[in-house]
């Protein structure tokens, strides 16, 4: 059964340290014609539900807790009857929007999840937030990499529970010894390459 790959942009807002952004954000969903995984649940779970179809959704897996990748992830995984999956270290930002309402289950560095005969490795990456997590996809060449990498650079950093620092040596010591033809699908905006970033980032912060 061939795998695929597919996606949507969904637009709301982004709320953190009281201030309140409109912003577009990317949907991707994995897997094959009978299975599949959701990363991020933002703004639309309508936009969510026609990219899985009839198929039974394994997991919605979460790069990091920031409301807009969020918001709707409890009302998502109800309609979808699939477990939420998240970094505990982002449980300060989920609780922003979430309180006291749990998770199904922890998400820890080097875990690997199966969906149609291929595997996806959780990678830690802090410094966009604590808990944030890239999602490789060796068979397929891919990385899934939330907010920590996009095309032109780190994710921000410049508001609560981020780091500059963090997220660059996130970025270094995890996403940057991946094959560089690897294909970067991020949170928000256009795909790019880690041979690309890399690239980017040489004589800057790397």
């Amino acid at each position: 059964m061939s795998i695929r790959l597919d996606h949507a942009v969904t637009s709301g807002t982004f709320t953190l340290d009281g201030e309140t952004h409109e912003v577009d954000n990317n949907v991707w969903v994995l897997g094959d014609d009978q299975q599949c995984v959701v990363f991020d649940a933002p703004h639309d779970v309508q936009a969510v539900k026609d990219l899985v179809g009839e198929r039974e959704c394994v997991g919605i897996l979460l790069t990091h807790a920031h409301d807009d990748h969020v918001r709707f992830a409890p009302e998502l995984a109800a309609e979808l009857e699939a477990p939420l999956l998240l970094n505990p270290a982002d449980r300060e930002v989920w609780q922003l929007t979430h309180g006291d309402l749990p998770w199904d289950d922890d998400v820890a560095d080097g875990d690997v999840f199966s969906v149609g005969g291929t595997d996806i490795e959780a990678l830690h990456t802090p410094g966009h937030s604590p808990g944030s997590t890239c999602y490789y996809v060796e068979m397929l060449g891919a990385l899934f990499s939330g907010d920590t990498l996009f095309q032109g650079g780190p994710g921000a950093t410049g508001r609560s529970f981020s780091n500059r620092e963090t997220i660059e040596e996130s970025i270094r010591e995890r996403l940057f010894v991946l094959p560089e033809e690897t294909v970067v699908h991020t949170g928000h905006g256009d795909d790019t390459t880690i041979g690309a970033e890399k690239e980017s980032a040489t004589g800057d912060w790397l």
